[in-house]
């Protein structure tokens, strides 16, 4: 089946060249076509690129609300894809499908950006917390069944403001790289771009170590890892960033309410998008009155309507400061 699947992607892709005269687009009107998978990456580059943007030809793949975890690409995305001078993708187990991707691709010079490639050490593994909700498999392992491969790799690299400010400098040596005319622009915008980076970084340390609370409480997956490890922050939380669980167990709840307990924290944390129904839940059955609840921001599902109504990466991440305040103050 993967391999009809195959055929028919790289005949799907053979006629959109065909329909194109047969020259692939990246050679007309000489516009760099750069595709980015998932939104942080889309708005690293196009604040790269500054005055540069009108004469890119600039996609962001994942721009319908759907989040890296469940995505599959469409055969026109695999069109974009193939014939694109630069691919960006994060580089994890979500993105299983990219090695079928970039066998079809037709441009055989495209630079290939993976930002977990990028961070090398950086990379954190996901991690199970005291009272975190195991994805099912792996609390139901049995005989004859395959075995774990182990840990995976946390893909929400994004969340790190230093994460961000390394990977933009990498880029825009990248796009120097491929476009050397104008490697001189993208070398000074970047700089100006990793310094609001870098000034936002400053003000989440000040906020942090002003702070009176240092654990968060979160009722919901987890993909902050690498903003609280930034700033030296503990946390407890329903499941990983990465799991597919949406039901919370007894146990995992009857954990949770008994840190807001302890605690008695302000609010607990929510990610963007989802139910109130398990931070509900924790609260209620802490027994706890007056603990609310405070949205942050994960980037996973920002839609293409997002980004024309102004969404940019330096003001989500400044939103996530303000409300994360109001847990740790």
């Amino acid at each position: 089946m993967k391999k009809i699947i195959s055929v028919i992607l790289s005949l799907l892709i053979i006629s959109a060249l065909f329909a194109g005269c047969g020259t692939p687009q990246t050679q007309e009107g000489g516009k760099l076509k750069i595709v980015a998978t998932v939104f942080p990456e889309y708005d690293w580059v196009k604040n790269i690129l500054g005055e540069r943007l009108a004469d890119t030809e600039l996609t962001l793949l994942l721009d319908s609300g759907v989040d890296l975890h469940s995505y599959q690409p469409t055969a026109d995305d695999m069109i974009k894809i193939s014939n694109c001078d630069i691919f960006i993708y994060v580089g994890g187990e979500s993105d299983g499908w990219v090695d079928d991707a970039l066998a079809q691709a037709v441009n055989k010079d495209m630079t290939v950006i993976s930002l977990l490639e990028v961070l090398g050490d950086r990379v954190k593994e996901e991690e199970i917390k005291e009272g975190m909700q195991a994805e099912e498999e792996e609390e139901h392992g049995g005989e004859g069944e395959e075995e774990e491969e182990g840990p995976e790799n946390d893909e929400h690299v994004w969340l790190s403001l230093k994460n961000a400010a390394a990977i933009c400098s990498y880029l825009a040596g990248k796009l120097g790289e491929k476009d050397a005319a104008n490697k001189e622009i993208y070398a000074a915008n970047a700089q100006a771009y990793i310094g609001k980076i870098n000034a936002l970084d400053a003000q989440y340390k000040a906020a942090v170590d002003a702070a009176n609370v240092k654990t968060l409480i979160f009722c919901d997956r987890f993909p902050f890892r690498y903003l609280v490890d930034d700033y030296g922050l503990d946390y407890y939380a329903a499941f990983v960033g990465c799991s597919a669980e949406s039901e919370a167990s007894f146990e995992t709840i009857t954990f949770l309410a008994g840190k807001v307990k302890e605690l008695a924290p302000a609010n607990v944390v929510v990610l963007e998008g989802g139910s109130n129904k398990i931070a509900e839940t924790v609260i209620k059955t802490s027994g706890l009155d007056g603990v609310g609840t405070v949205t942050l921001n994960s980037m996973q599902s920002v839609t293409s309507q997002d980004v024309e109504n102004g969404a940019d990466y330096i003001s989500i991440m400044t939103e996530n400061l303000e409300n994360l305040k109001t847990v740790i103050d």
